[in-house]
């Protein structure tokens, strides 16, 4: 009887060891990247799609933001655990007060430009009436407008291009992967001279990375180590099979009722890629470069944009 009752109770405990397993299992990762559905976060759609995340044992869910909700919101109120933000925009949160871990730097190379609309250099525009989006991201483009004494008018939109089109105003803000090709593909001609190209004139400061808050890195840094790692093998997937990576970006754009095409996504898919080549290297290092994040925190820090400076080690696991 004795030993039957140890057997029935060894058998309890084996069976609710396991369902405490399969329940710390089944705690999923809630990722949410930036923006809308695009070939921007190819990888990650990747990753999960080709059940990278699942051989790493990380159960991921991408929920993308919405127009009254952005990533950084469901950061804060818990919602979500993980997020991509661009160098600035992480250095920005970080001076203000909430410690920010870089689990994974996809981008190497500054993708940011000003395009203007009337036939002239947007730098010689004092004054101009400059597009920039509502969510945030400029605030590169605030900086070294402020450096060099431009005084725009910034006009906020949901979109860039919109105003862009009507002629709202003098320049837009774009990313030379999205909003540049979505004004080229509404008919626009722009020469090289109407383009500002940040990273063409010493601006050639990293953009997107994959961030978790440091309390939730302290609290789950097993979990999102393995997110990290299947995040990169993501990409590096999405860069030898660009064709099957497009195929599964679009599912994800037609599931989000995203207004694009397939045109754009290729060229966004294949100037992201290009982006994530280390400009001195020309590998994929997938790492924050010290040097950019010092010129960065110091621009910001020089124009008011933050208060305190932001080095690699605030931003580092």
């Amino acid at each position: 009887m004795t030993r039957h009752l140890f057997l029935c109770a060894f058998a309890l405990l084996v069976s609710v060891s396991l369902s405490a397993q399969k329940q710390k299992k089944a705690d999923p990762l809630v990722f949410t990247p930036q923006w809308t559905a695009q070939a921007q976060f190819a990888g990650y759609y990747v990753a999960k799609e080709k059940g990278f995340y699942d051989e790493e044992g990380v159960d991921v869910v991408i929920v993308h933001p919405n127009a009254t909700q952005s990533s950084i919101d469901r950061i804060n109120s818990n919602r979500s655990h993980a997020t991509t933000l661009q160098l600035t925009q992480a250095i920005q949160i970080v001076a203000e007060g909430i410690p920010l871990v870089n689990l994974l730097q996809t981008s190497m190379n500054n993708a940011l430009v000003i395009v203007s609309r009337r036939e002239k250099n947007p730098m010689e525009q004092k004054g101009a009436k400059v597009a920039v989006w509502q969510a945030g991201f400029s605030q590169l483009a605030e900086a070294v407008v402020k450096e060099l004494d431009l005084d725009y008018q910034w006009i906020p939109a949901a979109s860039s291009v919109s105003l862009f089109v009507a002629g709202a105003v003098d320049a837009s803000v774009a990313m030379s992967y999205n909003e540049y090709y979505q004004i080229l593909q509404a008919g626009f001609s722009v020469t090289e001279e109407c383009v500002y190209r940040f990273a063409d004139h010493g601006y050639n400061i990293q953009e997107d990375g994959l961030y978790v808050t440091r309390e939730y890195y302290r609290e789950h840094k097993d979990q999102a180590d393995k997110f990290a790692r299947a995040s990169r093998r993501g990409w590096e997937y999405a860069a030898l099979h660009p064709e099957e990576a497009l195929d599964i970006v679009m599912d994800y754009v037609n599931r989000n009722h995203i207004a694009t095409n397939r045109i754009i996504q290729e060229l966004m898919l294949q100037e992201i890629l290009k982006l994530q080549l280390d400009p001195d290297s020309g590998e994929r290092a997938f790492m924050l470069r010290p040097d950019m994040v010092q010129q960065a925190s110091g621009l910001m820090l020089g124009c008011g944009i933050i208060q305190n400076p932001v080095t690699i080690n605030d931003l580092s696991r």
